[in-house]
């Protein structure tokens, strides 16, 4: 193998300031990785905390943490090294005392040996390259107040993650794969966390939602303080006024919302059916209603179980309780497993120009299997009432 290839490969684990592969390698929040000694040295000789790279200039000195995902990648890369530079020592070494080795065999073996290695190292590169971006991002978004960012960008890393097939790495040693698999696993846990400290931050958008009975089906049952519904075994009769639904089983909140942000929590524990979202306060009220964005309303559905929707879009999560959060001027309107700190779905490009009510179906009865209520629960943060019309 050729020098320029062996610094080719060495390159991405090399400090910037050392010029040297990383020794307890950190990562700032800009996303650039130094060791930990070199970075700490370049801000104790320099006026301002700033990264080498971007520029970047820090308030106060961040808090280092060596980062064990980049850790675990130069130490496998300096293990492929020394495990290349002995297989090449022991095979000019393997002729038997008093052979003389082929000159032409031995070069054809180096030569086949050199490529098989920068096949390996490729491949390697590759691997920890996608590893380290994925890394940094997770580390970006952290910091990021931009929920419709975040989710965008959350949701591509996890498709990257899903849709690769991390077992099928051709490299050697088996090693290799085990250290992939590590990463991969930590950047789950670091993507998870992030979604938990998501949940938390739209959690403090809360508000309290009642159900207003003028609205609700004649099929429904309300608790007295409006904070269950689930469907009665008779219809009650009830004046058809303009704002009652009369065929679809649903009811909305009494609160409306048309500008900022809010957030409220449903739990659909052993519920065979439902749906719930938020919808516009034009909503057809009578026949039957499509629950779809061109006819007003943003809803997730639970059918036969175990089937999830989301318009036409068919969901795998399975929650016991569903988190709905609306950004009214960013045109957002998503959808957590509360207990998971996991994403549903999210609506965006939403364009919003009515006000905005909770919306909740509990379906029917479904033989009795689906007879449990849809509950609004209480959510232990303060009430902005300023966004209550």
């Amino acid at each position: 193998m050729s020098a320029d290839s062996n610094l080719q490969s060495e390159d991405r684990f090399l400090c910037s300031i050392c010029l040297d592969v990383f020794t307890d390698p950190v990562t700032t929040s800009c996303g650039h990785n130094f060791c930990k000694k070199c970075i700490t040295q370049y801000w104790d000789v320099h006026e301002r905390c700033q990264c080498p790279l971007c520029k970047e200039t820090f308030n106060s000195r961040p808090q280092l943490k060596i980062n064990t995902f980049i850790s675990e990648m130069v130490a496998q890369f300096r293990r492929e090294a020394q495990q290349k530079a002995s297989s090449s020592s022991s095979e000019q070494q393997a002729a038997k005392p008093g052979e003389i080795p082929c000159d032409v065999c031995t070069e054809d073996k180096q030569e086949t040996t050199e490529k098989q290695a920068e096949g390996v190292i490729k491949d390697l590169e590759q691997e920890i390259s996608e590893l380290m971006e994925r890394s940094s991002e997770v580390e970006q978004l952290s910091h990021s107040e931009d929920h419709l960012h975040l989710l965008q960008s959350f949701s591509s890393l996890k498709a990257a993650l899903c849709t690769k097939d991390w077992t099928e790495v051709r490299v050697r040693p088996p090693s290799y794969e085990e250290t992939v698999g590590r990463a991969v696993e930590t950047l789950r846990k670091d993507m998870k966390k992030l979604f938990e400290a998501e949940l938390k931050r739209v959690q403090q958008y809360a508000v309290d939602v009642t159900l207003d009975p003028d609205t609700a089906n004649p099929d429904l049952i309300l608790s007295d303080d409006g904070k269950q519904v689930k469907y009665g075994d008779v219809k009650k009769k009830l004046p058809d006024n303009p704002e009652r639904f009369s065929q679809c089983v649903c009811v909305l909140g009494e609160q409306s919302f048309s500008s900022g942000r809010f957030y409220f929590e449903v739990q659909v524990k052993g519920k065979t059916k439902w749906s719930l979202g938020v919808a516009t306060e034009s909503i057809s009220r009578k026949g039957k209603i499509r629950l779809s964005p061109q006819n007003g309303l943003w809803t997730v559905c639970l059918r036969n179980g175990n089937k999830y929707k989301a318009c036409a879009v068919s969901l795998q999560s399975g929650p016991e309780k569903v988190g709905v959060f609306v950004d009214y001027e960013e045109g957002l309107v998503s959808f957590y497993d509360v207990d998971a700190a996991a994403l549903i779905y999210s609506f965006t490009g939403c364009s919003f120009t009515q006000k905005l009510h909770p919306y909740l179906n509990p379906c029917n009865n479904d033989d009795g299997k689906n007879a449990a209520p849809l509950l609004i629960t209480p959510i232990n943060l303060i009430l902005c009432e300023d966004r209550l019309d």
